[in-house]
């Protein structure tokens, strides 16, 4: 929680360095400190460290294990396991050397035999080529390895392949794998991937894309079927346990009742929790959530509504989770618990009436996945810092102090005078390559607290204090519309808070939710909700957008690091990071005006550690060429329906999918939230860019 603290009041700027940002304002009022709306209350659940203070490389699963120890894999390849009384990890298998890894591919599941004390059995889900053929990426692979020593190690020469599926594409692989109480092996696969689930695979039974699975391991070679399942006599694929999902995300048995709950990622508007019966059709690609997906009228004859879904305003990317069964949060039992990649919200749901989960807690992690040990308590993975959290009850919340901040002009965050300014606590900056926001003009400050400082990353990113407050005002045709607040609490956690300015400027008002506002004169403003900001402030770019190095070193005189220099923790280096390009910065190279603007609009979320998806591009200004894995790289999100596309394609922005999203307006857009118009200087400068581009290193 954000205690009542003077916020920024160990900086002042002088007149001349506060006016950079405006044109000749009038002289900036008295003010005190910058208090944002308190952090949101009631929360439930809180997050405590697991596993001490060790931390895990992309890790995506946890499971509990033979002796109790705690099994973290790593989508590299590498299961490590760590003792019930901690320590440190031992490595218990490693096969980063044979699999395919990166974006949604690598070692995505494990699971143990419910015999395995008696044979040594575990089982993996991972990706391999080891079947190159033409229209294939890789192979989802189910196989078996086995333990010598009781699961200290499983020896990787052991491994036999149980399951081979062709993926025709990197993303969607699903991955999860788990014994039910049945004794039998449930996989999730998803639909095969690119965007839309091209091939329709889910709803067709006669391949296993989309589906989930259902296998008897022990029942035959290389393993049994279930008579019991649908198409065990005919008429699809005998492994086939209920099919239409498009790429189910984690899934699990809840450990009283033996009811089957899966997570799907959805495609672009609805993310869903289903509750899997045998035989069941749950929709993709006919509908997304409980919602028609391309047809407003399609039929909905023999499909199953998800039990619970949210829309993209909530999250963007959801991970299921298990049912609480524990005694810590006794007000949580029987809930399943679930949570957004995204986002890092956290939601529990009882099935009682409910159509949405209720928020237990906002994160800030990546939630890759979730974890349950015997006694019922669950557990978060994050996939951003490699910890591993567990859910305890929340303490009572503090009484709250200051300001509601329902108004922003009661929050002390801008100057009562001149609203589109900074106030005289406040650190007024520019960017070198601002973020296309539509066309809209943006002043920026930010707070620090008395006494701190800031650090500086050795990517030149700016880690900021908690209890500092970035804001941002954007400006369409001279009229403010909206202010942002981006706040860093004491526990180091963040939220964002969208204000919209009323017509007649006097001041602007505390949004609850996102909404879309048509503006005088024609064109909409999309105001982002709470959990959207997660989209782009992601933990792998340091949560802030433009406080980094790059962004503040000027050369054109008024270098705006000078204004930083009382608050930074040590003096930056600045020859090594030089000023970015924007798009339109005369005297710039065509190759820095373009990888300029990349770095500004895109590397948030496409750079080692954030998990965008398939897209395993890394957009960063200081990666060569080949290093983005952009150049001659075939487009596995989706190829926009350009045959021979690549994401770039040298000399030939037409097939280039980086440059054609930049132009689209449909759900294939980047960057996909709050804009509606194309950057015309943006995207003409990645083409020039591309065009100019020999042969791929």
């Amino acid at each position: 929680m954000l205690r009542r603290r003077s916020l920024g009041s160990s900086f002042a700027l002088t007149l001349a360095l506060a006016a950079a940002c405006s044109d000749d304002p009038p002289p900036a009022a008295p003010s005190g400190p910058c208090i944002p709306p308190p952090r949101p209350v009631g929360a439930q659940v809180a997050l405590a460290p697991a596993l001490g203070d060790l931390r895990f490389t992309a890790p995506i699963e946890l499971i509990e294990g033979p002796g109790r120890r705690s099994y973290v894999v790593e989508q590299g390849g590498v299961v490590k396991a760590v003792a019930p009384g901690g320590g440190a990890p031992s490595v218990a298998l490693d096969i980063s050397g044979r699999i395919v890894a990166g974006g949604e591919a690598g070692l995505l599941g494990l699971a143990f035999d419910p015999k395995f004390a008696e044979n040594g059995f575990a089982y993996l889900y991972f990706t391999e080529n080891i079947d190159p053929k033409p229209g294939v990426v890789f192979q989802d692979i189910v196989a078996r390895v086995t333990s010598a020593d009781g699961g200290a190690t499983f020896d990787p020469a052991t491994i036999e392949i149980l399951l081979a599926v062709d993926d025709p594409f990197a993303n969607h692989n699903g991955g999860h794998l788990a014994f039910g109480p049945d004794g039998m092996l449930y996989v999730g696969i998803g639909d095969g991937g690119s965007s839309g689930d091209p091939q329709g695979n889910a709803q067709n039974t006669d391949t296993l894309l989309g589906k989930l699975l259902r296998i008897d391991p022990h029942g035959g070679a290389p393993y049994g079927i279930p008579a019991s399942n649908p198409f065990a006599a005919g008429g699809g694929r005998p492994e086939i346990y209920a099919y239409g999902f498009r790429n189910p995300w984690k899934f699990s048995f809840d450990m009283l009742t033996g009811d089957l709950w899966l997570a799907d990622v959805g495609q672009s508007r609805y993310e869903e929790i289903n509750r899997v019966v045998l035989g069941g059709n749950y929709g993709w690609n006919i509908r997304e959530g409980k919602h028609c997906y391309e047809s407003p009228g399609c039929s909905t004859d023999g499909l199953i509504d998800p039990v619970a879904e949210y829309p993209r305003s909530e999250g963007i990317s959801v991970t299921g989770g298990y049912v609480y069964r524990g005694k810590s949060i006794p007000s949580l039992e029987g809930h399943f618990v679930y949570g957004d990649f995204g986002t890092g919200n956290i939601w529990g749901f009882d099935g009682l009436g409910q159509t949405k989960g209720a928020l237990l807690t906002p994160s800030n992690l990546k939630i890759s996945s979730f974890g349950q040990d015997a006694d019922g308590e669950v557990y978060v993975v994050d996939y951003a810092s490699g910890a591993v959290k567990k859910l305890v009850a929340a303490d009572a919340p503090e009484p709250e102090l200051h300001l509601t901040g329902e108004r922003l002009g009661e929050t002390g965050c801008v100057d009562p005078r001149n609203p589109a300014r900074a106030p005289a606590t406040a650190i007024a900056y520019s960017v070198n390559s601002p973020l296309w926001s539509d066309g809209a003009d943006k002043s920026r400050w930010l707070f620090v607290p008395e006494g701190e400082k800031i650090g500086v990353g050795a990517d030149g990113d700016f880690d900021v204090p908690p209890g500092s407050v970035a804001v941002k005002t954007f400006t369409v045709l001279g009229k403010r519309v909206e202010t942002r607040l981006f706040v860093r609490y004491d526990d180091g956690g963040w939220a964002g808070y969208s204000y919209e300015w009323a017509d007649d400027q006097s001041d602007a008002f505390l949004l609850t939710e996102g909404k879309t506002k048509e503006l005088p004169g024609g064109g909409a403003w999309y105001f982002p909700s709470r959990s959207e900001c997660f989209a782009c402030h992601t933990p792998s770019a340091g949560f802030t957008l433009g406080l980094e190095a790059r962004q503040l070193h000027r050369q054109d005189g008024g270098d705006v690091l000078d204004w930083f220099a009382g608050v930074l923790a040590a003096p930056i280096a600045r020859d090594a990071f030089p000023p970015l390009a924007a798009a339109d910065t005369e005297g710039a190279s065509v190759e820095a005006r373009a990888r300029g603007y990349l770095h500004a609009n895109c590397s948030a979320c496409h750079r080692e550690g954030s998990g965008a998806g398939a897209a395993t591009l890394d957009l960063r200004i200081d990666r060569a060429l080949h290093e983005t894995r952009t150049c001659g790289v075939a487009p596995q999100a989706g190829d926009l329906g350009v045959a021979e596309s690549k994401i770039v394609a040298p000399g030939d922005p037409g097939r280039s999918t980086l440059a054609l999203r930049m132009r689209a307006l449909d759900e294939s857009r980047m960057p996909p939230l709050a804009t509606r118009i194309v950057d015309e200087a943006g995207a003409a400068a990645v083409e020039a860019w591309i065009r100019e581009l020999g042969d791929c290193p």
